[in-house]
């Protein structure tokens, strides 16, 4: 119906405005955010003067971000002498497409009734409802981990195709990395499956709703607060940021597995990189930290404990979810900054014996008690 295809076109336009908005801001707050923790100005050199005047509009560094797109627009497209052409041309949209596909699953929004949004359009939409999410899948988190895996083949691809040891080297790197804390991702979530019993990430943040002892919020780092630590650890190694970076590691691979593309190419991988620290937040968000939602909220507003209600209009209650998700997102996607300028790097040896002989025995552990403790109280 036509009706629902404007419904998606939109949702899709938002989805996508919110993650390249995402992207490039977090340009902006790595600069700054680094320049506060390191007692320094920071970015503030990028500016656009008033027309016919000597003002200066700098507003704190904002403008790096656009002269940064700028360059790479305008930098020449280096390439090197011997090269698989096919491989190193679709390796960064390998790179940069499954991330944006991810979240097609995320709800980011209750149920969306435009009849009551917009009275004049009541009888065109008949009183249909849409959730707030693009693909309304049962197997929402597994679609996660399916499109999530797929961006290390754009990894290792760029790093075969390059024809350069450094390259090889941070792609060979990079998927012994994916392989190992993918896995302890998997399990961390998997005590969540067993405690909410589905993998419908809408299902999950609509559980997430209610209480737990009459007070405290349902919320998926309540239950499982351990796994909420392994899955944003575990993420960051995914995400090959500081202490994980070693398929990168400027100072012993030049830029790794990317080190042969420069211009727009380049930006690509580096842009993959942002927006990803916007799906772990995003992820982090609608599995740990209620989604969309804020505490005793639902679709119709507060149930606060004892039995309070306090009732909302249906926009205020859309556009308060849209808010605060945005807002978990960002601060979820700056804590992921503070860590990248908190911690060392780790060695290569010290990156895979922290996954194998550290995180992925307490996830099982994790996982063991999980079950355990269900099956006890259930019983």
């Amino acid at each position: 119906m036509i009706q629902d295809l404007v419904i998606y076109v939109i949702f899709i336009t938002y989805a996508i405005s919110v993650l390249m908005g995402f992207g490039t801001i977090l340009t902006w707050v790595e600069r700054k955010q680094a320049a506060v923790m390191s007692d320094r100005i920071g970015a503030n050199r990028a500016y656009l003067r008033i027309p016919f005047t000597q003002i200066k509009l700098v507003w704190w560094g904002l403008f790096h971000g656009m002269a940064d797109g700028l360059k790479m627009l305008l930098k020449e497209d280096f390439k090197p002498q011997t090269y698989d052409w096919y491989a190193y041309a679709v390796a960064p949209w390998v790179v940069f497409t499954p991330v944006l596909l991810v979240f097609a699953v995320v709800p980011f929004g209750g149920m969306l009734n435009p009849g009551l949004l917009f009275p004049a359009l009541a009888d065109w939409f008949a009183g249909k409802t849409y959730p707030m999410q693009i693909a309304t899948l049962d197997a929402g988190l597994l679609i996660v981990f399916a499109f999530g895996g797929m961006t290390i083949i754009g990894s290792m691809l760029a790093g075969w195709s390059s024809s350069n040891k450094f390259s090889l080297l941070g792609a060979l790197r990079a998927g012994s990395q994916m392989i190992s804390y993918e896995l302890i991702m998997g399990l961390t979530v998997l005590g969540l499956i067993v405690i909410y019993g589905t993998v419908d990430l809408d299902n999950i943040v609509r559980q997430q709703s209610g209480t737990v002892l009459g007070f405290l919020p349902a919320w998926g780092v309540v239950y499982q607060p351990f796994a909420a630590t392994l899955f944003m650890a575990a993420a960051i190694a995914e995400n090959k940021r500081i202490p994980f970076d070693l398929p990168e590691a400027e100072s012993e691979l030049i830029a790794g597995f990317y080190t042969e593309y420069s211009a727009m190419k380049m930006g690509l991988f580096m842009f993959a990189e942002f927006i990803e620290i916007a799906i772990i937040a995003a992820l982090f968000t609608t599995l740990f930290l209620g989604g969309y939602n804020l505490p005793y909220m639902n679709d119709k507003g507060f149930a606060l404990p004892g039995g309070a209600v306090i009732e909302m209009s249906h926009g205020a209650v859309v556009v308060t979810q849209l808010v605060v998700f945005l807002a978990k997102v960002f601060i979820i996607s700056s804590f992921q900054i503070l860590i990248r300028w908190t911690l060392p790097r780790f060695r290569y040896d010290q990156v895979l014996r922290f996954a194998w002989k550290f995180m992925f025995p307490l996830a099982l552990a994790n996982l063991t008690v999980t079950a355990v403790w269900l099956w006890v109280v259930q019983g």
